[in-house]
């Protein structure tokens, strides 16, 4: 008997399935019992491939009805832009980054293998840990993020109760929110599926309830009158919706759509990703920002407190209700996360079982929430710097792989994309200078003066005579912009003959 195993310590992509899952006679895939996932970076094989685009809806909305949705409204109009700019800056920012998640998803069709391989195509099998490593980087962020802010929710819901809320309610809560998240993820596909399935109707459900609950504290009057602002303003709050949605999860877009049969539609892929993904995110955001722009106190309240400041508006009777959707809402984007994490931890080059790596995350995930919760003065502020600092090389990420993507005629070679010396190489120095390059261009044009410790960005905004960081431009965040831009033209201009010449490859 041969050895299975492929150079990086996975199963070998050879179209075998360690499944114990069985065919119907219609071809589609039987119902199997919950049993934790053996897949890692393997290739999934047609035995385990299974559903239509249809059934991406169900992940990517269960993973986006958060009530953070509605905190993205105050964030918007911090950037000092009115409601009808925030409005357009939000339908833009989410629609076109969750559309990007979609294109990438594309790819999981393909080659059914997670996003992190498949980008090996463009890096090379080596080559890809680097990009391998800020996608983990991202995931564990967002997952440590979400996970304290489920954390802080509970807590604010308890106090106003009257029954805790100290420091003893914050332990018990990110106990059990840590512990639900941890476990679905170590879990894995199957599991996650049906857990978002749930989340979706639950949360759905009570996020309309609090909607009917607090629509009388909006003032058309008030969020009218808040002035507009200036085009650097507006496109500051875009790029931010930007990276706080869509980019957020175009590292992790086709680790769904991998298990999907190779013969579904791409067009149905890209499109019920982005609409799974936006549908909820849009209605949130809408509404987030009627709430914040007719009230002044709540705008700055929900800086400090994203979820909770949220509760000052309920009855006291909904309040066990608005913990339930805030926490399940949370809570589903963290479990996207920590299964995406592990497997970004297997493709950086860390040789264990999946769900060991999904227990690494978690362990460093437990520890960050504790930071947040117990130790940090200030939320917004680093959270802003998070996702601009990380959102830059993931921009230039993208355009790499979109751009490789589009230039490729033939699905990938799956056994290829674990073989140093196949098709795609092992450290092409191309796509590698070129995401270094975008990166560096990138963070010269972005700011973050909330987190003092980023203070060394911005650092080209004044030799390319755009007022220095303390100018017009120095909120605008052009960086993101122009590192996914950079990465996708470069990637057109210089990989085309590459990309040729590995599909013209026997």
């Amino acid at each position: 008997m041969t050895d299975s195993r492929a150079p990086d310590g996975t199963s070998a992509p050879d179209g075998t399935s360690a499944s114990d899952g069985t065919s119907a006679s219609d071809g589609t895939a039987a119902v199997r019992p919950l049993r934790v996932e053996t897949h890692g970076l393997d290739v999934i094989g047609d035995a385990d491939r299974k559903g239509t685009p249809r059934t991406l809806f169900w992940p990517w909305f269960g993973a986006n009805v958060s009530i953070l949705g509605m905190s993205y409204g105050a964030f918007a109009l911090g950037f000092g832009i009115s409601f009808r700019q925030a409005l357009a800056a939000g339908v833009v920012g989410i629609v076109f980054s969750f559309l990007l998640c979609g294109f990438v998803a594309v790819a999981g069709k393909r080659g059914s293998a997670p996003t992190m391989v498949l980008s090996r195509a463009a890096y090379g099998v080596r080559g890809n840990r680097l990009p391998a490593v800020v996608s983990w980087l991202l995931t564990v962020g967002w997952e440590t993020v979400l996970c304290a802010l489920a954390t802080m929710a509970t807590a604010t819901v308890f106090r106003r109760l009257g029954t805790g809320g100290g420091s003893e309610t914050k332990v018990m809560a990110l106990v059990l929110v840590a512990a639900l998240v941890v476990v679905v993820g170590v879990m894995g596909f199957d599991l996650i599926m049906r857990f978002q399935t749930v989340i979706t109707v639950v949360t759905g459900v009570l996020t309309v309830v609090y909607v009917g609950l607090v629509a009388d504290h909006v003032h058309w009057s008030a969020v009218s009158a808040v002035p507009a602002g200036s085009t650097q303003e507006f496109i500051g709050a875009l790029v931010f919706l930007m990276t706080g949605f869509g980019l957020g999860w175009v590292n992790a877009a086709a680790d769904y759509s991998r298990y999907l049969p190779r013969g579904s539609s791409g067009r149905g892929v890209v499109g019920w990703t982005a609409f799974g993904a936006s549908l909820a995110p849009l209605l949130l955001l809408v509404f987030g920002l009627l709430l914040a722009g007719s009230s002044a106190d709540l705008n700055e309240a929900i800086a400090l407190d994203p979820i909770g400041a949220l509760t000052t508006l309920l009855p006291t009777w909904f309040l066990i209700p608005f913990a339930t959707v805030a926490v399940l809402g949370l809570v589903g984007g963290a479990v996207l996360d920590i299964y995406s994490s592990g497997l970004a931890l297997l493709a950086a080059g860390l040789r264990v079982a999946r769900p060991v790596a999904a227990l690494v995350d978690g362990v460093l995930m437990i520890a960050g929430a504790v930071y947040i919760v117990f130790f940090a003065d200030d939320f917004l502020g680093p959270f802003i710097g998070f996702l601009t600092t990380l959102g830059v090389p993931i921009a230039a990420w993208c355009g790499v792989m979109l751009a490789d993507l589009l230039l490729r005629r033939r699905d990938y070679a799956e056994a290829d994309l674990f073989r140093p010396s196949g098709r795609y190489g092992d450290i092409p120095p191309g796509p590698l200078l070129l995401t270094l390059a975008a990166t560096a261009l990138g963070w010269g044009l972005v700011t973050n003066s909330a987190a003092g410790w980023l203070d060394w960005q911005g650092y080209l905004l004044g030799p390319l005579g755009l007022g220095g960081k303390g100018g017009d431009w120095a909120y605008a965040n052009l960086g993101v912009l122009i590192a996914l831009t950079i990465g996708f033209l470069g990637t057109l201009l210089l990989s085309r003959g590459r990309v040729r010449a590995q599909e013209e490859r026997a």
